[in-house]
Parts: structure tokens; C-alpha cells; sequence
């Protein structure tokens, strides 16, 4: 089992920046994948960016924009926002996989606006 716990959401100004992390339960490297979904005004859940071993793969509008890291130490994860645009407001949430099962955190708001 694991636990996800997002945070670090809020409002920011187009061209922005922000940083929303995840905190997981289990050491990140026992993770199969971990990344990151947002889910705008629809009811899909779209992906965003995952990180397998060492590659991360982005959805292609955030490309050059947003980058994840990692922070072993504290089995998080982190995710970079900069050049913010409206249509990056979401909520976003942290995924994970482990032991062939999906698990996902609570989800953090992020707002885009002036």
C-alpha cells in the first residue's frame, strides 16, 4: 500500500512559477513509475509527466516548462512549473506505481490567472 500526499497548489500570474510536491509513504526508488496528472474543467484525468528509472517523459505542451525531481531523503517527488499559462490550471495529482497497482494522491489546485 501507499500513501500520496499532494501540496503546494495555488493561484499565480500567467508566466509565473510554482513548485507542488508529493510526499509518498514508500522510498520513490520502490516505485515502478511515479508522475504527475492534472484534471482541468472536464472529468479526464490527463497526464502530464512520469518518471520511469531515470527518464522522464512530459506531456508535449508542458515540454521545456516543467520538470520533475526527486528527493530521496524525504520520498518525495516534486514538480517545477515555470512559464505558466492559463490553460495549465488544474488540479493536479501525484500517481504512483507499485506492485503492479495504481495509487494516487489527493490532488493540489493549481490556478493560472491575472
Amino acid at each position: 500500500q501507499v500513501q500520496l500526499v499532494d501540496a503546494g497548489g495555488g493561484l499565480v500570474q500567467p508566466g509565473g512559477s510554482l513548485s507542488i510536491s508529493c510526499s509518498a509513504s514508500r522510498p520513490i526508488a520502490s516505485m515502478s513509475r511515479m508522475g504527475w496528472y492534472r484534471q482541468g474543467s472536464g472529468n479526464q484525468r490527463n497526464f502530464v509527466a512520469l518518471v520511469i528509472g531515470n527518464n522522464t517523459d512530459y506531456v508535449r505542451s508542458v515540454k521545456g516548462r516543467f520538470t520533475v525531481s526527486t528527493d530521496n531523503t524525504k520520498n518525495t517527488i516534486y514538480l517545477q512549473m515555470n512559464s505558466l499559462k492559463d490553460e495549465d490550471t488544474a488540479m493536479y495529482y501525484c500517481y504512483a506505481d507499485f506492485s503492479g497497482q495504481r495509487y494516487w494522491g489527493q490532488g493540489t489546485q493549481v490556478i493560472v490567472s491575472s
